[in-house]
Order: C-alpha cells, then structure tokens, then sequence
C-alpha cells in the first residue's frame, strides 16, 4: 500500500465535493468490503488522500421521490433489502442481495460501493441495470453545488473504471417504480453462488399482459469488461407471448449476443451455455406463473 499523505473525513456532501476539488489525488472510502482486499493485494494504490464519506448524511437514506425509490450512497446491502420500499417497489433487489456475500459483507458493503467498483461481476448491476436505474453524481467546480444524473449502464467504461470525474462524488441511485404487470428476474451462477463472485449473471424483466412481454429489459453480467443490455435478446421478446418459439428464440439470441472471455471461473464456451440454459430457464418460470 502505498503511504497517505492525508486523512480527512467531511461531514456534509458541499464539503466532501469541495475536498475533492481541492485535494486533487484521492481515494474514497465507504464500506471498505472491495478496497481493502484489492489494496492489499496490490491490484488498488491508495492515492494521496484517504477520504471516508461514511459521515455525510445526505449519501444516506432510502426515500420516495415522486414516481421513483432514491437509494443513498452509504445504503449498505443489508439495509437496501430491508427497508419497507425497496421490499413493496422493488424485490428484486431484495432477491438480488440474497446472492450478494455472507450476511456481514452486506452489512458493510455499500450500494454507492459496488456501483463505482465496477466489476463486470458487480451483484448489484445487472439487478439495477433491468430496472431503468440511474446513478446521481455532485461536485463543486466552482462556487455551485452541481448535480448531474446518468443512466447507469453508461456510467461504466471497463473493469473498475466508470464516468466518475476526479472531484465527483456518486450520491445515490434512483430507480423508477416499476408500472403494473412488471415481472423481474434474476440469476447468477458460481461455485457458491453467494459468496462467490459470478460466472454469470442474468437479469431479465418486464410488463407482462394479456399473456405478451413488453417493454422488456434484459442485462448480462460477467460476459464483458462491463455488465452489458442483452438488446438482441430485448427484441427477440418485445411485445412477443412467452411460449416455446419465443422463449427458444430469446435463448439462442442471449447466447449468440455474448462475447466472453476464458479465465479461472468459467471458460467462455461455459459462459456462453450457461448464458443459454438460464435465459431459458428464467423465461419458462416468468411464462409459468405469471
């Protein structure tokens, strides 16, 4: 690790944006599940200023604004699944963090955290990606607080690099209340699916009515240098009936869409079958009790 220079821990987000600004070099910390292995695995340097944001109250909280949930920053996993809104607007999120670590990573780890870590395996990515969600950002270039928001699959650019300028801060996530008749799935496959990170992963969903999907969104995990939209997969459901034909079809154009690579959990002809099967298999349940 490399030695700090400086440690500094704001207690609001104008001060925390104004450090940023001014201190230049500077590495965030919040729930410290994902730095703190990588740095002591060498893969992450600490730059010259440690910045905990664990007491800046506006990153946290889960609220309701107008027609969509705000997820702070610091929300940790275990609080996410259990807060009233998430579990009535958005179970698959709560789904999603059964899969997500042992019970004290989620009790540490943080949503803000595992968006700007930015594994192609991330748990919570693909789940967010299926459900329209966008990343808020803040920083102070000058004398205004300036706020801007991004939908999410932009804000990635390769493993463990996102959008996030120099002196910004991610805020939270914001995520639309799904319309009624929105179905959501997901999956992810490991050795140990929880405590491992994924060989895949697959978040399909939905409005499903008069026995058609649409407004259909499907998301990969694990298949590329970022979590990815399955679009040929998107089309080859939109505004179609979950039978037989449609949920083959779907399957064989998840597999064909994917492009992924060899390494230590899964070959990539394994990702790809897996890909297959469980883009099948996550239809045929949505067509079977829906």
């Amino acid at each position: 690790m490399t030695a700090l220079d400086n440690y500094v821990a704001p207690t609001s987000l104008e001060q925390a944006v104004v450090q940023l600004q001014e201190l230049g070099e500077v590495t965030i910390l919040a729930g410290g599940t994902d730095l703190m292995p990588q740095s002591h695995a060498g893969r992450v340097k600490f730059k010259r200023t440690l910045m905990n944001i664990r007491r800046i109250p506006e990153l946290r909280g889960i609220v309701r604004e107008g027609d969509a949930i705000r997820i702070g920053a610091l929300t940790t996993i275990s609080e996410m699944m259990a807060h009233p809104l998430v579990r009535e607007h958005l179970p698959l999120l709560v789904s999603a963090g059964d899969h997500f670590a042992s019970d004290q990573i989620r009790n540490a780890g943080t949503v803000g955290g595992n968006i700007c870590n930015a594994s192609p395996a991330g748990d919570t990515l693909v789940p967010l990606m299926v459900l329209d969600a966008s990343v808020e950002l803040a920083s102070k270039p000058d004398d205004t607080l300036f706020r801007r928001s991004m939908p999410l699959p932009e804000f990635f650019v390769g493993p463990g690099k996102t959008r996030l300028a120099p002196a910004e801060l991610l805020t939270a996530v914001r995520v639309p209340i799904p319309p009624k008749g929105f179905v959501a799935r997901f999956h992810k496959f490991g050795t140990r699916p929880a405590l491992d990170i994924s060989a895949i992963s697959i978040g399909v969903a939905g409005v499903l009515k008069d026995g058609k999907f649409s407004q259909v969104r499907v998301a990969f995990g694990a298949v590329a240098p970022t979590p990815v939209c399955g679009c040929a997969t998107q089309e080859a459901l939109e505004g179609k009936r979950l039978d037989a034909a449609t949920i083959a079809a779907a399957a064989k154009a998840a597999q064909d869409e994917v492009h992924p690579i060899s390494d230590v959990r899964a070959s990539a002809w394994y990702r790809k079958e897996m890909i297959h099967n469980m883009t099948k298999r996550i239809l045929e349940d949505v067509s079977a009790n829906h």
